[in-house]
């Protein structure tokens, strides 16, 4: 007889209200670790949050035999309890907080020193976890493991996609779970850190964890046993590791509309050829040197991949080239062939650039609906506060209709999809028709046929018109053929 520690039967799942899985069939062995794939990006989450308890089982049934005993002895003893004390969690959304415990950090915030302190330190963090349970993990091992030593003194505004996320994996451990839940965990990672994460894994499975991890079907890390396919009516087919193979594999056949694209872009884009310039631009923050003489130039239609590993200013830079970093005015740094700090606004920086990273998403207040943010891109502000014409309501329709979001139009951004929050901060930073695009891990959160059609969608944007853009992203199959040119920030030891 095997030993359980989790048992799906027949499970008709309903998530955030819809109907998910219709026969969700799944037993977990002990000694085993998934890495479950799929087409649709909400599916995976549901899986993982039906095994944490937060989806709702209309027939069939979940046992969760790896918490018996601790149940026992915690019921025995009359003290609150939960399965949930047992298990660690990695969401693909921001879940860290202000020091006041609230989640309103303003997206300027992140690079002026001094507002920045409102933001615990990475060492804060994790020292604050309070597990249920003893366990091998402390703030010394979990940072080794994580790379995080020379990061612990650092506010978490400061950090860059890819070190939240490794912090994230951090807290978890911190909670000393039996069984660690990962949600797509390697998006954000640079090479380096994704080539390093099955050895994370081991470790983290040599202290006697249980994993399952949502993943794309190409990216299955090292430590992993056993690969299961998802779909809508539960587990589709499952592998030992050694035996998956991708035979097979159907591809969708679905797109946009790219005669309504086409439409809503101006075809030629006008104006001083010069869209960016840099001359031996340097930026600290105290004594951390974060960029360092650097020199670029960017042209009218040129189309560049910005790279570079975690924490090699990626992020400060941008922050730069987008209006929200007080440093640049203390730069040789021309915009659109005007110098910064030569009387020119934020907004005349803002106006020809739009700009998408998956972090902006939780900026916005908590009334701005997908319409709302759609059309907060045409005022540069993170949220709309003006009353709109009817062209400009017009206008919000299409791009909604274009990237199927009508049926989304008065939710909340916070309570959509991770695809349909990428998907709605394309559209507001192209709804002005900007001069500049620039996308920073745009389609991260997407599930590998939305992350293929984002890329194809960039791609056609690029053959209509002569946009100039930036692409940030540490996987080399999502960016655009159109993107012919390189810009590699190198970091500073």
């Amino acid at each position: 007889m095997y030993d359980l520690l989790i048992q799906i039967s027949q499970a008709h799942v309903l998530f955030k209200g819809t109907h998910t899985f219709e026969d969700l069939i799944f037993d977990w062995e002990k000694g085993t670790h998934w890495a479950i794939t799929g087409d649709s990006g909400t599916s995976l989450t549901a899986f993982l949050e039906t095994i944490r308890g937060n989806t709702v089982i209309s027939s069939g049934l979940i046992t969760r035999p790896f918490a018996a005993s601790y149940l026992a002895e915690k019921q025995k003893e009359g003290a609150v309890h939960s399965f949930r004390d047992l298990i660690a969690y990695v969401s693909q959304r921001y879940e860290f907080r202000n020091r006041s415990n609230l989640q309103n950090f303003y997206f300027q915030q992140r690079f002026n020193s001094s507002e920045s302190e409102e933001a615990a330190t990475v060492r804060e963090i994790l020292s604050e976890v309070q597990p249920k349970i003893s366990g091998p993990w402390n703030l010394e091992n979990v940072s080794i493991l994580l790379r995080l030593e020379a990061l612990l003194d650092k506010s978490l505004l400061k950090l860059s996609n890819g070190e939240t996320r490794r912090l994230a994996i951090a807290v978890g451990l911190m909670r000393q779970p039996r069984v660690y839940l990962m949600d797509q965990p390697m998006t954000g990672l640079d090479v380096k850190s994704r080539q390093e994460f099955g050895e994370i894994l081991k470790v983290i499975i040599s202290k006697g964890v249980h994993i399952i991890l949502t993943t794309s079907s190409n990216e299955i890390p090292e430590g992993i046993t056993h690969v299961a396919r998802l779909t809508n009516s539960g587990i589709e087919k499952s592998w030992a590791v050694s035996e998956f193979h991708l035979i097979g594999k159907q591809e969708q056949n679905f797109s946009f509309d790219w005669e309504l694209l086409a439409s809503l872009l101006s075809k030629r884009l006008s104006g001083n050829p010069e869209v960016i310039r840099m001359e031996n631009l340097s930026i600290k923050y105290g004594e951390k040197q974060i960029l360092k003489n650097l020199n670029w130039e960017v042209k009218l239609g040129e189309r560049w991949l910005l790279r570079g590993k975690n924490g090699s200013g990626k992020s400060t830079l941008i922050s730069l080239l987008i209006g929200e970093n007080p440093q640049a005015y203390a730069q040789n740094l021309w915009l659109f062939g005007r110098k910064r700090g030569t009387g020119e606004s934020i907004w005349d920086v803002k106006r020809p650039t739009g700009f998408v990273a998956p972090e902006l998403s939780r900026f916005f207040p908590a009334n701005q609906t997908c319409r709302k943010v759609i059309l907060s891109g045409l005022f540069d502000t993170m949220g709309l506060f003006k009353k709109v014409s009817a062209e400009q309501e017009a206008l919000a329709e299409s791009w909604m209709k274009l990237f199927q979001l009508e049926s989304f139009a008065n939710i909340p951004i916070s309570r959509l999809s991770l695809e349909n929050q990428r998907w709605t901060l394309l559209a507001r930073a192209l709804i002005k028709q900007p001069k500049i695009l620039i996308l920073d891990e745009a389609s991260q959160g997407m599930d590998e046929y939305q992350r293929k059609l984002f890329k194809e969608t960039i791609q056609k944007i690029c053959e209509l018109t002569s946009i100039t853009l930036i692409y940030v992203s540490h996987y080399s199959e999502d960016v655009p053929k159109a993107v012919d040119r390189v810009f590699e920030l190198k970091s500073i030891e």
